[in-house]
């Protein structure tokens, strides 16, 4: 095995990954948000990184193209069951991680069939694409989470009638509610959009993935 940098930033990704799930067991919100939006920043401009760099360096090794989808994936299925998990349980939420699960799964165990020939199954322009984007929409749900645990701890000690006559701006804004909520909104809205966007193009490389794979399961 070849210890170089790029190998040494997709292990460290990969171990990062549970590292989302345990901030949500030992610290409280919306600190756990942070904790687990940082970390999953930083796996994510790593994950661009470690490939940039083998490229660069010509420092391309069957290790490193082992380690690195499969980090990929452990960070998405984590944080996906870490933002399920922790949410209203809404269809919106739940449909699309499901079908990027299940995708994920999927593609994972018709490579392992395929053994020798998996090799066939190249990560596509289109694939690169619906991992970025499955990234983003991750990073903006976590960021919905600290806007709504700061607009909670906010209005912390107000009754419903107070919060309604600060949102409706019959009562001064002292705390922020305002700002904190049309945050949450919007990171919930764009969150939801680009995570269906990703579930789109996780439905259409996966089925890419299964066309190229046919031929080699007819028997």
């Amino acid at each position: 095995m070849t210890w170089n940098v790029p190998n040494m930033l997709s292990v460290l990704r990969l171990a990062a990954a549970p590292m989302i799930a345990v901030m949500f067991l030992y610290f409280t919100r919306p600190y756990a948000d942070w904790f687990a939006l940082c970390l999953f920043l930083i796996a994510s401009v790593t994950d661009w990184f470690d490939g940039y760099l083998a490229r660069l360096w010509k420092q391309e090794t069957r290790l490193g193209a082992m380690i690195d989808p499969i980090a990929d994936k452990a960070m998405v299925v984590i944080a996906l069951m870490v933002i399920v998990g922790y949410s209203s349980m809404s269809p919106w939420l739940v449909l699309p991680a499901t079908l990027i699960l299940f995708r994920e799964v999927f593609v994972s165990g018709l490579r392992e069939f395929l053994g020798d020939v998996a090799g066939t199954l190249k990560v596509t322009k289109l694939a690169k694409w619906k991992t970025a984007t499955q990234m983003v929409a991750i990073a903006i749900l976590f960021g919905q989470g600290v806007f709504e645990h700061y607009l909670g701890m906010s209005a912390w000690g107000m009754d419903q009638a107070m919060v309604d006559q600060v949102m409706t701006g019959a009562v001064e804004d002292t705390q922020g509610l305002l700002w904190k909520h049309a945050g949450m909104v919007w990171t919930g809205w764009i969150g939801l959009v680009l995570l269906w966007v990703a579930a789109a193009l996780t439905a259409i490389t996966g089925y890419d993935y299964f066309r190229k794979a046919l031929p080699h399961l007819k028997d």
